[in-house]
C-alpha cells in the first residue's frame, strides 16, 4: 500500500436525510424528495431518499417525473437546517484529523488525509472511518458513505463506483486493485472528472474505457484535449499527484464573481433585462463590500424548453470599476448583442471576470469621477445597511415590480429555501 491514504466521506443522500431524521423517519425505508412545491410540478427535486430513488426516482429531476403510482412525502428546501448538520459533522472530523488534514469538496462531501493518524491511533484506514461514520450517525442519524484510496482520484472512485455496492459503506483502491476492477469499466462517465462530453469525445476515437486510454496514442490525446490531455492520462493509470495541501495552497491566476438564476417560469426579452438589473447589482454590492473591481464581463442566456441554444457573450471593458451605472451599460450592450428577443428565457448567468483589488480601479478619460465617488458612497452605504439588518432592508424600486425576483431571493441560500 502507498505511503498515503486519503478517505473521501460522502453523506448519503443528505437533504433527503436530514429531512427523515427531524421527521424520526428512515431514509431507507420512506419514499421522500426536498423539493419547493411552490415552483409546482417542474420544481426540481434536490435530493430523494435512498428508498424512493430504487423506485427509479432520481435526485437532481423534476416533481412532474415521479410515477403517479408511487407515494411520497415532499419535504420544502430548509437550507441553514442542512448547513447546521454539515458544520455538526465538520467538527466529528475534526475530533479524528486537524483541519489542514481536511478538504471540504462540497456540503455533503469531504475528502481527509488519514496518513498521518493511522500510527498515532493504531488503527488500519477502515477502522479509521468506520469510527468517523459510526460517530456521524450516532450524533446526527445520518448515515454516510466512503471512499478509501492511496491518492484524492483513487478515493473519490473508490467512494463513486465500489461503496455503493459494499454492506459496510466502504470502499478501497490503490493503483494495482484500480487496474484490476475498473479499467474495462463503463460508462466513462462514472468516473470523476470525465463528462458526458468528454466521453463523447473519447468514444468518437474509439476510446470506451480506461484500458483502451492507456493504450492509446499520447501525442493524439494531447491534440484532441490540450493540458487536459495530462489528467486523462494519470487518471487512466489510477494517478494522481495533487495533495490536499496542494489544493489549500493554490491561488487563482484570476478571479470571478459570478451568479445565475433559474426562473420560476418563462420571461419575455424586456421581463429578463430586469432579472439581468438584479443580479448586477447583487453582484456590484459584492464587489463593494470585497473592496473589488473588474474589467470583463460575461453573460449567459438559456431558452426555454431548448427552443433554441443558449446565448454566451463575454466582453472587456475600458473602466476596471464596481460601478453598478458603467457595470449595468456594459451588461446592457452585451444582452442587446446575444439575446435572441424572439424566444423566452428560463435561465440567467453573469459573470465579472479579472476581478482584482480595487487599487487598481481604472477609468477612461470620459468619466465624471465627482459623480463616481457618489455613487460608490452610496453603495458602501447599501452594504453598511443590508448587513446590519439584513438584505431586503435596503431594495431599489425595481426589486417591487412584479416580475422580480430579488426580494424573494434575498430570503434563500443559493437560490432555495432557507
Amino acid at each position: 500500500m502507498s505511503d498515503k491514504v486519503y478517505l473521501c466521506i460522502d453523506l448519503k443522500s443528505f437533504y433527503a436525510s436530514v429531512e427523515c431524521v427531524e421527521r424520526g423517519l428512515d431514509p431507507f425505508e420512506i419514499n421522500l424528495v426536498v423539493a419547493d412545491p411552490d415552483r409546482g410540478g417542474g420544481a426540481i427535486t434536490l435530493a430523494a431518499t435512498p428508498a424512493i430513488k430504487k423506485l427509479g426516482v432520481p435526485s437532481r429531476g423534476r416533481i412532474y417525473e415521479i410515477p403517479k403510482g408511487i407515494e411520497y412525502i415532499i419535504a420544502r428546501p430548509r437550507m441553514h437546517l442542512y448547513m447546521e448538520y454539515s458544520a455538526k459533522i465538520y467538527s466529528i472530523f475534526l475530533r479524528h484529523i486537524a483541519p489542514e488534514d481536511i478538504h471540504v469538496y462540497s456540503i455533503d462531501e469531504s475528502f481527509l488525509d488519514a496518513t498521518p493518524y493511522l500510527d498515532l491511533y493504531g488503527v488500519t484506514p477502515k477502522q479509521l472511518a468506520r469510527r468517523i461514520l459510526d460517530d456521524i450517525f450516532d450524533e446526527t442519524g445520518i448515515t454516510a458513505t466512503v471512499g478509501i484510496g492511496t491518492n484524492l482520484f483513487l478515493t473519490k472512485v473508490a467512494l463513486d463506483i465500489t461503496a455503493k455496492h459494499t454492506l459496510d459503506n466502504m470502499g478501497y483502491l490503490d493503483e494495482e486493485l484500480f487496474r484490476q476492477k475498473l479499467w474495462n469499466h463503463t460508462p466513462l462517465t462514472d468516473f470523476w472528472m470525465i463528462g458526458p462530453g468528454t466521453a463523447r469525445h473519447l468514444a468518437k476515437l474509439g476510446i470506451f474505457d480506461l484500458y483502451d486510454l492507456t493504450q492509446f496514442p499520447e501525442w493524439i490525446l494531447y491534440k484532441e484535449f490540450g493540458i487536459n490531455a495530462e489528467i486523462l492520462i494519470d487518471h487512466a493509470w489510477g494517478r494522481e499527484p495533487v495533495e490536499i495541501k496542494d489544493i489549500k495552497s493554490y491561488q487563482p491566476k484570476a478571479n470571478s464573481i459570478s451568479n445565475s438564476q433559474i426562473l420560476f417560469e418563462d420571461y419575455s426579452y424586456k421581463d429578463a433585462f430586469l432579472i439581468l438589473k438584479e443580479m448586477v447589482d447583487s453582484n456590484v454590492l459584492v464587489l463593494t463590500e470585497k473592496h473589488l473591481v473588474s474589467d470583463h464581463i460575461s453573460l449567459f442566456i438559456g431558452y426555454s424548453k431548448d427552443v433554441r441554444k443558449p446565448s454566451r457573450g463575454s466582453r472587456k471593458i475600458t473602466n476596471r470599476t464596481n460601478s453598478y451605472k458603467i457595470l449595468l451599460e456594459e451588461f446592457k450592450l452585451l444582452y442587446k448583442k446575444i439575446v435572441d428577443p424572439r424566444y423566452p428565457i428560463r435561465h440567467i448567468g453573469i459573470s465579472f471576470g479579472n476581478v482584482r483589488d480595487e487599487i487598481y480601479e481604472q477609468y477612461d478619460l470620459f468619466t465624471d469621477q465627482e459623480l463616481l465617488e457618489k455613487e460608490k458612497k452610496m453603495q458602501q452605504t447599501l452594504v453598511k445597511i443590508r448587513n446590519k439588518y439584513g438584505k431586503n432592508a435596503a431594495l431599489k424600486g425595481m426589486n417591487f415590480l412584479p416580475k422580480a425576483t430579488a426580494k424573494y431571493r434575498n430570503t434563500t441560500i443559493g437560490g432555495h429555501k432557507a
